[in-house]
């Protein structure tokens, strides 16, 4: 019984303990920003980055809000997919399977110090299990994205200084 009660009594902490998004990143594959601007800040930068960048948001999506309205209080989270339509037919004339992977996404945490991170997989990462297929060319996709990624980031780095 006292052995059940404690079991009990350790699972409710562990469920009641707040998620963090301070966390270790995978090394290969992935850039990550540390930012000092608040997760609503960089969001809304990284937004205006996009757009700067004659890019789109094709989608956005987060857990956040909708645990807030369930009564859960989480850190800030949301990833935003981001594509343009010449990408998206040069990356299907050369591998259909490669579209999957469209749109591309970053992905803003917010850290306990209420700054918030910009991560993303970078686009040459996620398009090379197509190269085979689509072979140099859609490599040469690949790096294009990965610059106009990086331009994002570092527009959305500086956008609310």
């Amino acid at each position: 019984m006292a052995r059940t009660l404690l079991a009990t009594w350790l699972l409710a902490l562990l469920l009641a303990a707040p998620v963090t998004a301070d966390t270790r990143w995978p090394e290969q594959g992935w850039e990550v920003v540390s930012t000092s601007l608040a997760y609503p800040e960089l969001l809304e930068a990284l937004r205006d980055a996009v757009e700067a960048e004659g890019m789109f948001i094709v989608t956005e999506a987060g857990p956040t809000e909708a645990a807030a309205r369930r009564g859960e209080s989480i850190p800030g989270n949301r990833v935003v997919g981001v594509f343009r339509n010449d990408f998206a037919v040069r990356t299907l004339r050369l591998s259909v399977p490669a579209m999957i992977e469209a749109p591309i996404r970053f992905y803003v945490t917010e850290n306990e110090d209420g700054s918030a991170t910009l991560s993303w997989k970078t686009p040459s990462h996620v398009l090379a299990p197509y190269v085979e297929e689509g072979g140099e060319a859609l490599e040469k996709i690949g790096r294009e994205l990965d610059a106009v990624f990086a331009a994002i980031a570092s527009r959305a780095e500086e956008g609310a200084e």
